[in-house]
């Protein structure tokens, strides 16, 4: 049986979000409303994340197109793909402008997938786009509109947690781990498989220990309480955290957890004790506009702009600086190290194009980002690099992602069970008890 061949029409909001979005398409049409091109060239300015797609489309589109007209269908590169072709058209039968009262790029765009869909109608049109609104309105015109599902997980209630609590395990080989140090995984797990770097609460009535699978030694090793410059972990997530953190054979880390849980402070200290093995420590976050406004609608010069949105980061390493007095060696280290920038808080994309060897780094608030943004990351990792990311799943604050769709998300769900990459959720706020009030009922 033949496929129904299909033609999608892609929003702008569908390229910021991965501007290699034409190949996903498989063996299908995809249109690119000229709206959305105007959009772009609006966006090419700039270091932000949207500012680098804009840009990449705008060279991929520029390859693909060498010797042909583009309001031609022109081969997508690659096998196995369809056709591409930018549609100048903004009218229809129906004038989505007219419809919705008001004059507007979605509105144009819009017009566009109306126009594919009357002229081609033995194809079935699909416009795509990570604007929930815009979905709305394209099938309010009987358009048929899909989100973008690329890089998008299944089911977020079942997203990996990286740890295990195991009630009735013999009390025997909880002393043997005591003993020993370890135990063998057959011991434990009998025939199943462990994943790699996988977290343990192993409980026989009254007594318990801590432990992960380490796939170097091939053993579930004990993980032990220990803190990290003044830190020390308060339950038993973190402790796995910082384990996960301090371990030198797991070079990828991702905590995920609402606000309180200790996700960045665990980060910073870890780092922090690890400072004498890395030239560098960079703990960066993205930076998203509040209210979707760019950072210029700001005033001050560029450090006043961006002070409010690094602050949580400085406020952490306050919190790292209070549990020691002036005169203690490591207050002076935390302030000669931001002085000599061998510790660098700064924007993500202050860090773009550049080597990242011999480095710890942390990425805050990794939920605003997408999932190519993260791979784009971790590919710039070089030798001795070590990546953390840390974020909440739940409180995005960018438009066009959601918990199935972030990069943290997809992270989390890709990479589990490999031998460099360790995952912990943290679920218990130690923050205060007003902060666990909130998480808990608010």
């Amino acid at each position: 049986m033949v496929k129904e061949k299909k033609i999608f029409v892609l929003d702008t909001s569908v390229i910021i979000y991965d501007h290699m979005a034409a190949k996903s398409f498989h063996e299908h049409d995809v249109v690119i409303p000229i709206t959305v091109l105007e959009e772009l060239d609006n966006f090419k300015k700039g270091n932000d994340t949207k500012n680098f797609a804009a840009r990449e489309f705008s060279r991929y589109i520029d390859k693909i197109s060498k010797g042909n007209t583009l309001q031609d269908w022109i081969p997508i590169n690659g096998k196995g793909h369809g056709m591409i072709k930018i549609e100048m058209h903004v009218g229809s039968k129906v004038d989505a402008e007219k419809v919705f009262g008001e004059k507007k790029a979605d509105h144009r765009i819009l017009n566009t997938a109306l126009y594919v869909s009357e002229k081609y109608p033995k194809h079935k049109v699909i416009m795509v786009t990570k604007d929930i609104n815009l979905r709305i309105k394209a099938k309010s015109l009987n358009l048929n509109a899909e989100d973008y599902e690329t890089g998008k997980i299944k089911d977020v209630s079942e997203l990996y947690t990286g740890r295990s609590e195991m009630l009735k395990v013999p009390s025997e080989l909880i002393n043997e781990i005591y003993e020993k140090g370890f135990c063998e995984p057959a011991a434990l797990l009998k025939k199943e498989k462990p994943t790699s770097n996988h977290f343990y609460v192993l409980r026989s009535g009254s007594k318990s220990v801590l432990a992960s699978y380490s796939p170097s030694k091939n053993v579930i090793e004990r993980v032990k309480k220990v803190s990290a410059f003044g830190i020390a972990p308060q339950n038993a997530e973190q402790a796995f955290a910082l384990d996960a953190i301090m371990n030198p054979d797991v070079k990828l880390v991702s905590i995920q957890g609402v606000a309180g849980t200790g996700k960045t402070l665990l980060s910073l200290a870890g780092a922090l004790e690890q400072r004498r093995n890395y030239h560098q420590i960079y703990l960066a976050r993205p930076v998203v506009p509040l209210s979707n406004k760019d950072i210029g609608y700001l005033p001050g010069d560029i450090k006043s702009k961006l002070n409010p949105y690094m602050e949580p980061l400085w406020d952490n390493l306050k919190f790292i600086k209070g549990k020691f007095s002036e005169k203690d060696r490591e207050f002076k280290q935390i302030t000669e190290m931001v002085e000599n920038e061998k510790l660098v808080v700064c924007p993500l994309a202050y860090i773009r194009g550049r080597s990242l060897s011999n480095v710890f780094f942390i990425v805050d608030e990794a939920q605003n980002l997408t999932p190519h943004e993260v791979k784009t990351i971790i590919s710039r990792a070089g030798e001795n690099t070590k990546m953390i990311f840390t974020g909440d799943i739940y409180q995005i604050d960018t438009p066009y992602l959601d918990t199935q769709s972030n990069g943290l998300s997809y992270l989390i769900d890709k990479v589990k069970g490999q031998d460099l990459y360790a995952h912990i959720t943290l679920e218990k706020g130690e923050r205060s008890e007003l902060a666990n009030l909130a998480n808990d009922f608010l």
